[in-house]
């Protein structure tokens, strides 16, 4: 049997599929998408949180960064979500089935709390308009794979006035949405153009670059308008840097670290161009023997920086992420012909 403070903290949570619901009703334009584990699916669990994503990557090979370190998203916040109707509603769902029919303690306390005046009386009906119901949400899919930071989000739901964010653990914040964003960024492919582009020769420079015009900084903007609160967050992602390892220790990088700096176009390394043989790429590696009629795993990864800016003059930084790809590259012996 579910003990009182348990069954409190499971206590009606619902969801709005196709966009943010506020106070008035209405719902927000369709170009944003539903956040949650769910991805607005009917989940008890999915967020209200809308996300822009128009200035995130597309396309083939555009891929979510991965962060350094151990840092990962939020997974469980409070957020508001319900009218004093829409709330009554959905208690009085939850509590109306016989799985509950037993919690007799738990019950009164939840009748205690929400309708008898201890400390809300009848939903707060009398102050619709003036606030929303809050509730806990979770990555529905950290969640069933047992992540305990996704029960992290302790509490049953509490009220709060119209463009008040209250006083509780993990109550959204535009830091939390910057995070939410984060996790949504896509970044573009990192298959780098190459010279000699279908094989390259033992012993001979082979430059590498990415263009400004495909390899760009991306964003994604996750906004909350619900009950009042309207606040929003801008998480971008810009590049810094490209790593080159050769696949084979038999090789050379240009620079020797492998670490090629982005240029102050937004573009990294330095296309070949003619008349440029004699000269040392900028980026570029050199393979000392040959792939053997095979191939070798070229590993391009960028570096990308992430920093935010949200409502009320709010921002920072958040870790850098990585994305790389990988490309198969001949190396053949230089052939000569002796007379």
């Amino acid at each position: 049997m579910l003990t009182a403070a348990l069954a409190l903290s499971l206590l009606p949570q619902t969801a709005w599929a196709g966009g943010s619901r506020g106070s008035s009703g209405s719902t927000e334009s369709s170009s944003a998408t539903p956040s949650g584990g769910t991805g607005g699916d009917g989940s008890i669990y999915a967020s209200v949180v809308t996300y822009d994503e128009s200035k995130n990557g597309s396309g083939g090979g555009a891929g979510p960064v991965a962060p350094t370190g151990d840092w990962t998203p939020p997974a469980c916040w409070f957020e508001p979500k319900w009218s004093p109707e829409e709330f009554e509603k959905e208690f009085r769902r939850k509590w109306d089935v016989p799985h509950f029919s037993g919690a007799g303690e738990a019950y009164a306390q939840g009748q205690d709390r929400y309708i008898n005046g201890k400390p809300y009386e009848d939903f707060n009906k009398d102050k619709a308009g003036e606030g929303m119901w809050w509730t806990m949400v979770r990555d529905e899919a950290r969640a069933e794979a047992g992540d305990p930071a996704a029960f992290a989000c302790e509490g049953p739901d509490f009220w709060a006035d119209n463009g008040e964010i209250p006083e509780v653990e993990n109550a959204i914040t535009p830091d939390i949405l910057a995070q939410l964003a984060y996790s949504r960024l896509k970044v573009p492919g990192t298959e780098v153009a190459l010279a000699p582009e279908v094989a390259t020769k033992v012993n001979l420079p082979t430059w590498a670059w990415l263009d400004k015009a495909t390899f760009k900084q991306v964003s994604v903007t996750a906004s909350l308008n619900a009950g009042g609160t309207d606040i929003q967050a801008t998480t971008t992602a810009k590049p810094v840097s490209l790593k080159l390892e050769p696949g084979t220790e038999d090789a050379q990088t240009y620079p020797a670290s492998g670490e090629c700096a982005i240029n102050e176009d937004g573009s990294i390394g330095e296309p070949y161009a003619k008349g440029k043989a004699d000269r040392t790429p900028a980026c570029g590696l050199k393979y000392l023997r040959s792939s053997g009629g095979g191939t070798f795993p070229l590993q391009a990864t960028v570096t990308w920086e992430i920093a935010w800016t949200g409502s009320g003059g709010t921002g920072g930084d958040l870790p850098e992420g990585t994305y790389g790809a990988e490309q198969a590259v001949t190396v053949e012996e230089i052939q000569s012909i002796n007379r």
